[in-house]
């Protein structure tokens, strides 16, 4: 019989990740992938067009845990999973990423007794004020097995006493699904749906509570993208949330910020591909950006993404507009010619499902 291994995703950076590893598992006789949707983004624009894109199956099981706080959220995904994983009875769960589905699906297992499997583990911000943050160290310190994607996190897990045995460096599966997609990425019609017609432009993504709900902060980067946009046309899917609190504030945009809806995986790589400059708060678009060789201007002060600046072209812009306006100005002057970070070359997904097997005492494939 094969051995059960939950796939747990709920946000949409964590399907990216949990594509190429699905494709895998699946591919090995000895296992049973079983991917679980917690729900925690649960509409077609911010989950459902990834599965078509990414070529997802559907997930067997739809925990539909929706939103609330962050308490509520967790609480929700952590009832809703422990039935499933008392009825799957899996050898592994595999979690991903730092939201909270990923530390709900760690605790829930962890409690079974099931090992924790954290994918892209031991990145830090050193910034407790970020939820992910607290995530990330939580689902850590339980987790079997923890598969970094850069050797900062291994510095940082060792640091915190985490036994080296339990550390692999793997790579990174968000850059497993760019390379295998990008081609076809490439071939989307969202630039003539947008209207962009061979003209330079910025894609701005900007999703982070400290960002959006703080209405002074989020006044400060709305006004520097303001003048960036007199420079340089910005198309911006915008977040849900980030659409609120924008409408709450009844700040206007200038016209040359382009709002638009979500977009899904494919039509963002497009955009992204042949942007100008990112400017945002996410981790995966510094980690894409830099594959891409695509300027980024990190919207924070900081980064549990480093290798992005070591080797990629991603630099910190801050959050005030000042500081914002003064990184745009040094793009010019101070252009990152970056390189790729090791183990970013398209075959996290094998390396992970080696280190699965060896965690679970199965014979090496090689």
């Amino acid at each position: 019989m094969p051995i059960p291994i939950v796939l747990l995703a709920g946000a949409r950076p964590n399907f990216m990740k949990v594509a190429p590893l699905m494709r895998v598992l699946a591919s090995d006789r000895e296992f049973e992938p079983i991917l679980v949707h917690t729900g925690q983004h649960y509409d077609r624009n911010m989950s459902g067009q990834f599965f078509s894109d990414l070529d997802l199956p559907e997930p067997r099981f739809d925990l539909g845990a929706g939103c609330g706080s962050h308490a509520q959220q967790t609480a929700e995904i952590m009832k809703r999973l422990e039935p499933v994983l008392l009825e799957v009875n899996p050898a592994a769960i595999l979690v991903v990423g730092d939201v909270n589905s990923t530390v709900a699906g760690a605790l829930v297992a962890a409690k079974l007794g099931i090992k924790v499997v954290h994918i892209e583990a031991g990145l830090r911000s050193f910034d407790r004020e970020m939820p992910e943050e607290i995530n990330r160290i939580v689902t850590d310190s339980i987790s079997d097995l923890l598969l970094i994607t850069e050797e900062s996190g291994r510095a940082n897990l060792l640091r915190e006493g985490m036994a080296p045995e339990r550390i692999r460096f793997t790579g990174n599966l968000m850059i497993d699904s760019l390379r295998r997609h990008l081609e076809r990425a490439r071939q989307s019609s969202i630039r003539g749906r947008l209207g962009i017609s061979g003209q330079r432009y910025g894609l701005v993504t900007l999703h982070r509570p400290a960002n959006v709900d703080d209405r002074g902060q989020l006044a400060g980067i709305l006004e520097a993208l303001a003048e960036i946009s007199s420079d340089l046309p910005l198309y911006w899917p915008m977040h849900p949330r980030t659409r609120h609190r924008i409408e709450e504030t009844a700040i206007s945009l200038p016209n040359r910020i382009h709002a638009v809806e979500p977009l899904g995986y494919l039509d963002f790589l497009c955009l992204q591909g042949s942007c100008a400059i990112a400017l945002t708060d996410s981790g995966g678009v510094q980690e894409e950006t830099t594959v891409l060789g695509v300027p980024c201007l990190t919207l924070r002060d900081n980064t549990e993404r480093p290798a992005t600046i070591e080797y990629g072209t991603n630099r910190l812009a801050g959050t005030k507009k000042e500081s914002i306006l003064e990184a745009w100005n040094q793009s010019f002057t101070d252009q990152r010619h970056g390189r790729i970070p090791p183990l970013w070359d398209g075959k996290a997904a094998f390396r992970c499902h080696a280190a699965l097997r060896e965690c679970l005492s199965l014979p090496s494939l090689s």
